[in-house]
C-alpha cells in the first residue's frame, strides 16, 4: 500500500509539472494538445491552484489543487475532477483530536465535497494526495481547502490551506 501511494504521488506531481510547462509555454503545447476547454464559467481547465496556508505561521506548508474535466464511463457527460497534493503540513493531532486530513471544496451556501487525502511514507512528514471525479456543479465560486479530519467520529475539522476558484491558473 505504501508502494501504491509513492506512485500516486510521483503521477501527481508528473501532473503538476506538465501543467507548468503548458503555462510557461501556452503557444507551443497548444499547438500539439489543440486549445484548453473553456468552461461556462469562464475558467480555464485544465487549471491548477496553489493552496495557502491559513496560518501564516505555516511558512513551509503548500498545497496545489488540479481541476480538470474527466469522462469516467462514456458515453456518460464529464464531471469535474480536483486532485489535491499538500505538503509540509503539522501532525493532525497537533490541532487537537484529528487523525488525518482532507480535501474540502464548496460552493458558498450550495454544495460541499469532501474526500480523504492519504499519507505517503516520507522520512519526516508525509504529503497528503487524494482526488474527487464526481462534480457537476458550475465551479465559479467554489473554494477548495485542505481540513483537518477525524477519521474516526467523521468530524471535518477547520481548514488549514484554501484558496479561491477564481485564482485557478
Amino acid at each position: 500500500m505504501k508502494a501504491g501511494h509513492l506512485v500516486f504521488l510521483m503521477l501527481m506531481f508528473s501532473l503538476m509539472a506538465f501543467f507548468v510547462v503548458t503555462f510557461e509555454k501556452p503557444t507551443e503545447v497548444q499547438a500539439l494538445m489543440g486549445e484548453q476547454d473553456k468552461s461556462s464559467n469562464g475558467i480555464k481547465e485544465p487549471c491548477s491552484l496553489v493552496l495557502e496556508p491559513v496560518d501564516k505561521k505555516l511558512k513551509n506548508a503548500k498545497g496545489v489543487a488540479l481541476v480538470y474535466k474527466v469522462q469516467l464511463n462514456p458515453p456518460s457527460f464529464a464531471r469535474t475532477n480536483i486532485s489535491i497534493l499538500a505538503v509540509h503540513l503539522p501532525e493532525p493531532s497537533s490541532y487537537g483530536d484529528y487523525d488525518s486530513y482532507e480535501g474540502f471544496a464548496y460552493i458558498p451556501e450550495e454544495i460541499s465535497w469532501r474526500f480523504k487525502l492519504y499519507p505517503t511514507a516520507e522520512e519526516y512528514s508525509p504529503s497528503w494526495a487524494g482526488r474527487f471525479d464526481l462534480i457537476t456543479a458550475d465551479m465559479k465560486n467554489a473554494v477548495v481547502q485542505v481540513r483537518l479530519s477525524n477519521g474516526k467520529t467523521d468530524r471535518l475539522g477547520p481548514s488549514v490551506l484554501t484558496n479561491t476558484i477564481s485564482n485557478c491558473k
